[in-house]
């Protein structure tokens, strides 16, 4: 590797860094939040929540982080490569007003047809008044979340693309921040006024989406980047970004089938599968965010910047080493939290409402999420990569295979296992549509060189495996079924160091290269802070 390419990949992982840091805090918080709801509320009253805030929080991931890395980074990028920094502006400002125009009528359409939206997520949730009606009520409440969401998203692009990341990377701790005053702030009040007491949960997810937006104005006025929105549709950038946001919103249709197969089928199920699910899908959120999607999201500029000058090799080279980087730590990821499962569940949750019962059915769900850790993780960066050459149809196809997959699976399980057979279709349809986007992009751009992603993957592999026992023979000295107790968190925490000992010494003994670029970014950290 020439010093011009070890420099830009030294930079990338010091931004994947901060992204990482940043992912992890808003996480942890995010653990802190989920123990604390789980142990506050019934799981009744999660299932509604959780519920209501999964339709905004779907359209979330494309009209929000979608819109801005599949057509908005990409595009400004571009404009600014040719055409200067002040024609970026000036598009970053008619792109922000036409995107408001179009947030501001997706909330209000939300807000009217809640009922409609509930009925396609949970029409099982019919049969009960009570609970039908508190979700329909919290579906109004949150649905303008999408909104301040898609507007923080918005600035989030603009930081990105000037390759600022800190504030960005911080500011989504300020919603689980939001839920967790709620829960115990807001809550007395509910009683008084005549609401639920899980309406608070609602309001706390308002408050977190205007506090992540407002926390990134400061950065977004360093950088240049704080003008007065306008109405931009005549301008042939703005089109082109809207163009690109076409497929992603077709793609939208295709996720959102997922969702609602997911949500639909979890509200015929005994009460809480929609809670166990959830809270399960959050813990393997903790490696597949903290690391892919920061990986992918601080890859992104390079490799659009690549892209735009024609660069190829380079930006295969990059994606290669994001993806190797990316499953160096999936792998290991996946074979503890399944291995965790339990433990992790009754460490975290278990205390309050939160009983033997819903730790042994969270626990089955999360073994089998977390066994696919490492497909979710790879897709996660290689999709960066189709945007980066303006390419946002490939990644509809194969959420399409990812959606065929559930379906099949998901009928054909959920029956004998619950919400452990739509865990089991989640992780298997990943691991579909990861194949299906391997094939499209090597038609895309030719041979994808993964022969060096197989060797390290080998190594991380091995390491794991390792790993695998040290946790094993320490988690078996729990009695997980009694939840956080002391003895119980003090095993957890030595079972997890263990592993991780063990992994990073086998890793350093069979040579993993990824091994060596994160102590080398630890150490010049480290020489830096001394200095």
């Amino acid at each position: 590797m020439t010093d011009e390419k070890a420099k830009e990949w030294g930079q990338i992982t010091r931004r994947a860094g901060v992204v990482a840091a940043g992912t992890l805090s808003s996480r942890i918080l995010g653990l802190v939040r989920d123990a604390v709801i789980a142990g506050t509320f019934a799981v009744a009253a999660t299932d509604a929540f959780w519920l209501a805030f999964t339709i905004p929080n779907a359209l979330r991931v494309v009209l929000g982080e979608g819109a801005v890395s599949g057509a908005f980074v990409p595009v400004l990028t571009d404009v600014r490569e040719k055409e200067g920094e002040e024609a970026g502006k000036v598009f970053y400002a008619r792109l922000s007003g036409t995107m408001l125009l179009l947030l501001a009528l997706v909330c209000t359409l939300g807000v009217v047809a809640a009922p409609g939206l509930v009925a396609l997520y949970a029409s099982g949730f019919r049969d009960d008044p009570e609970l039908w009606n508190t979700t329909v009520l919290l579906s109004r409440i949150v649905f303008p979340y999408i909104g301040l969401m898609g507007t923080a998203a918005l600035i989030t692009g603009a930081l990105h693309a000037a390759k600022r990341f800190v504030a960005p990377s911080f500011a989504p701790a300020l919603l689980n921040v939001a839920f967790i005053g709620a829960a115990f702030g807001l809550l007395p009040l509910m009683d008084r006024f005549g609401f639920p007491g899980v309406v608070a949960l609602g309001i706390g997810a308002l408050l977190g989406g205007l506090l992540q937006l407002v926390a990134q104005l400061p950065s977004l006025r360093r950088a240049g980047y704080l003008v007065r929105p306008r109405l931009g549709l005549k301008d042939p950038h703005v089109r082109r970004a809207f163009l690109l946001l076409v497929p992603l919103l077709a793609g939208l249709g295709v996720y959102q089938l997922n969702i609602i197969a997911s949500r639909q089928l979890s509200s015929y199920l005994p009460e809480g599968a929609i809670s166990y699910l959830f809270y399960a899908q959050r813990l393997v959120e903790m490696p597949q965010g903290m690391f892919a999607l920061a990986i992918g999201t601080a890859a992104l500029p390079s490799l659009a910047e690549h892209a735009s000058r024609g660069d190829l090799d380079r930006a295969k080279e990059l994606f290669r080493q994001a993806l190797r980087l990316s499953l160096f730590v999936a792998l290991p990821s996946a074979v503890a939290l399944a291995l965790l499962a339990e433990p992790t569940v009754a460490v975290l949750f278990g205390r309050g409402r939160f009983d033997a019962h819903s730790i042994a059915e969270t626990s089955r769900a999360l073994v089998l999420l977390a066994a696919f850790i490492w497909a979710v993780a790879s897709v996660r960066t290689i999709v960066p990569m189709f945007h980066a050459l303006g390419d946002t149809r490939s990644p509809v196809k194969a959420s399409a295979v990812n959606l065929l997959v559930f379906f099949s699976v998901a009928l054909a399980t959920m029956g004998p296992m619950e919400h452990a057979g739509l865990a089991l279709a989640i992780g298997l349809a990943a691991s579909f549509q990861l194949l299906a986007l391997i094939v499209m992009l090597r038609r895309k751009v030719g041979r994808l060189g993964l022969r060096s992603v197989a060797s390290s993957s080998l190594r991380s592999t091995a390491a794991s495996g390792a790993m695998s026992v040290p946790i094993y023979l320490v988690t078996r000295l729990g009695h997980w079924s009694e939840g956080a107790t002391v003895a119980n968190t003090g095993i957890y925490v030595g079972a997890v160091v263990a592993g991780a000992i063990v992994y990073v010494l086998v890793g350093w003994l069979v040579g993993s290269p990824e091994l060596v670029t994160v102590l080398n970014t630890l150490r010049r950290r480290a020489g830096r802070s001394r200095g």
